[in-house]
């Protein structure tokens, strides 16, 4: 992994997708450090190939080019990283601790969902490039037909996109850093710190099956664990819901 890039960081009024975007320009043969920051945004799209519903504008809706030093390494690490980051750029406004991340790429407010992170990857004239977008709902939050989402104004005045972005592109620098400088234990470590509390009921949804049981924290790869009925279980894919939660 390698920090310290020097952020590009182009402002576009709309666009149907920040990662398209940014995944052209990568093709093209963009340099790393590129970062495409929307004010509104009309045809994201969410992780398993869902589309995301995004209400008007004064949310968040960016992505970033980067062109990781010795290909992908651990993939695993790249969601925990970036969910890092997000939590840290929206801390500030959170002086209660309301927010949590849950495995692999979601952001959430008391249980409900108000950001998430969508990795892509691939490779132009045989050099590997990974974009990541960042979606945060601050002003206002969708309303979705199967669960309900959250956003910064609940906790109080919401910070700017543009502010968002800022903050954001100097945590994901810091993060970068602190895996390169300490190892992917590290962190592993910080992300379970701001995670929902071991022994969360959740269930995995996946291929029209699903599982239920609770949380036992992340393998020392990043998968997660899910305890069912006292075995310990490794999830590599899926969509993990919070039981009891919304």
């Amino acid at each position: 992994m390698n920090g310290g890039h020097d952020w590009r960081l182009v402002v576009h009024d709309s666009l149907p997708s920040t990662s398209d975007s940014c995944i052209a320009r990568a093709e093209a043969g963009e340099e790393a450090g590129l970062a495409i920051l929307a004010l509104q945004q009309t045809r994201a799209r969410g992780s398993r190939g869902r589309g995301w519903i995004e209400p008007p504008a004064g949310n968040l809706a960016m992505s970033v080019l980067l062109r990781p030093e010795g290909g992908f390494g651990l993939l695993a690490r790249w969601p925990l990283l970036a969910g890092l980051a997000l939590h840290q750029a929206l801390s500030h406004d959170d002086p209660d601790g309301r927010l949590s991340l849950k495995w692999p790429n979601d952001l959430m407010l008391d249980g409900c969902k108000l950001g998430g992170i969508l990795i892509e990857r691939g490779a132009n004239d045989g050099h590997d490039w990974l974009v990541i977008g960042f979606g945060a709902n601050l002003l206002s939050a969708p309303e979705l037909p199967d669960r309900v989402a959250a956003c910064m104004a609940e906790l109080g005045p919401p910070p700017s996109a543009r502010e968002v972005a800022a903050r954001l592109l100097v945590g994901l620098d810091e993060w970068i850093e602190r895996g390169s400088t300490h190892g992917f234990a590290a962190i592993r470590s910080d992300w379970l710190d701001r995670a929902h509390p071991i022994g969360t009921p959740l269930a995995v949804r996946d291929r029209g099956e699903q599982r239920a049981g609770s949380f036992a924290g992340l393998s020392t790869d990043g998968a997660l664990l899910l305890d069912v009925a006292g075995c310990e279980q490794r999830i590599d894919t899926g969509e993990i819901l919070l039981l009891g939660g919304h």
